[in-house]
């Protein structure tokens, strides 16, 4: 999810110290600085949520400070500490507030310990419905928008698919990446709401590329939640039947977790996806406890080798002997095998001579917009 981010400007080191140790232990991301230039820098680049903002710097003092957020047009929610009296700490703080700022609050130095993590978790609870309630409006505004990493087919040489991967476009923190809203959908009730308006936009994306003549499988995350869904099946056929989308051209992306909840429930489901024609692939695969047991289990078609092998297998033999058991694994039942996080030749060439089916990774490319998808795609037509 996104992370509860906490920047700390005091001069005083172990101040600061003192409230990064609590901050951490109440959940926060933390950044301390007793630098005004770098407050500042980080304060636009690292968007935090929280600021913990000392009055007295010397040099530059917290009212200065105080003005360059206003500059900002930082949300993050403001804590004024000082050592001063009360009423300059409130004389502070009606200032802020007449510029626009969130202040949520006052600390007089010396603060004690359990003050200021009631504060800490405090905040952190207010956080996650504002998220929550973004997350919503950029859902119904379209503030959301999908790049696509190629996947290249480790016979032919040429990118044969795509993974659909969303971004947030959030008016203050700038494009967030999946790992840090994906939780906050799950954890609020919005993932399938999320997941469908990702499973529309691929659907439309990809009959726009076969309208092209760029007839790509397209992969899409599908989050262990979803399987609650009993009519999962039906909305993501209907995406494909609007868009005139061949459902066995999609591809489905559950971790393995995702395979643990209800059995009969996750069978129903993931069993009419396959009934439809959509493939299922086992995501992160080596990851977790049960891999070999969902593989058994359950209808996938595909299997996903973890990064964390893939990265290491040319520096550490254990890591490439996995590698090489999940291919022959793979192989073995009939299941189409992809790795990812292929970042180097030597690891393409590893992986193509074991009989893997598929990469993705950087040396492919990373994920981009729809509109550069046709242009790896010659690239690697024209290569071979």
């Amino acid at each position: 999810m996104i992370q509860d981010r906490l920047l700390i400007i005091d001069d005083d080191i172990g101040f600061r110290n003192y409230v990064r140790r609590i901050g951490e232990s109440s959940g926060f991301e933390t950044m301390v600085t007793g630098d005004p230039a770098a407050f500042k820098e980080r304060v636009r680049s690292w968007l935090p949520s929280v600021i913990v903002l000392d009055l007295s710097m010397p040099g530059y003092d917290g009212v200065e400070l105080l003005r360059d957020l206003v500059e900002a047009r930082t949300t993050a929610r403001i804590l004024i500490a000082s050592g001063a009296d009360l009423k300059v700490l409130e004389s502070a703080r009606g200032l802020a507030v007449q510029r626009g700022l969130t202040i949520a609050g006052t600390l007089q130095k010396p603060v004690r310990a359990n003050l200021l993590k009631e504060t800490f978790e405090r905040l952190r609870e207010i956080e996650k419905p504002l998220l929550a309630s973004a997350l919503a409006h950029a859902i119904r505004s379209d503030d959301l928008f999908l790049e696509y990493q190629p996947k290249l087919d480790c016979r032919s040489r040429h990118i044969f698919g795509v993974e659909a991967l969303a971004r947030w476009q959030h008016p203050t923190r700038g494009i967030l990446p999946p790992d840090q809203f994906i939780s906050l959908a799950e954890q609020s009730g919005l993932i399938h709401d999320l997941t469908e308006w990702v499973v529309k936009a691929a659907a439309k994306q990809a009959a726009l590329w076969r309208s092209q003549g760029l007839p790509l499988e397209i992969a899409i995350n599908i989050s262990a939640l979803n399987l609650e869904n009993i009519v999962l099946p039906d909305l993501i056929a209907a995406a494909c039947v609007e868009n005139k989308l061949p459902t066995e051209t999609v591809v489905l992306e559950l971790v393995e977790s995702a395979a643990m909840g209800d059995p009969a429930q996750t069978m129903d489901v993931l069993t009419r996806l396959r009934l439809k024609g959509f493939r299922l692939s086992i995501d992160d695969f080596g990851t977790g406890y049960s891999s070999l047991v969902q593989l058994q289990r359950l209808p996938f078609s595909e299997i996903k080798i973890d990064r964390c092998f893939v990265t290491q297998m040319m520096r550490k033999a254990d890591c490439r002997v996995i590698v090489e058991v999940v291919i022959m694994l793979g192989q073995k039942l009939g299941l189409s095998v992809i790795a990812e996080g292929v970042e180097t030749a030597d690891c393409l060439s590893g992986l193509i001579e074991m009989g893997c089916d598929g990469v993705q990774g950087y040396l492919i490319s990373p994920a981009v917009r729809a509109d550069r998808i046709a242009g790896l795609v010659k690239a690697t037509l024209a290569d071979a």
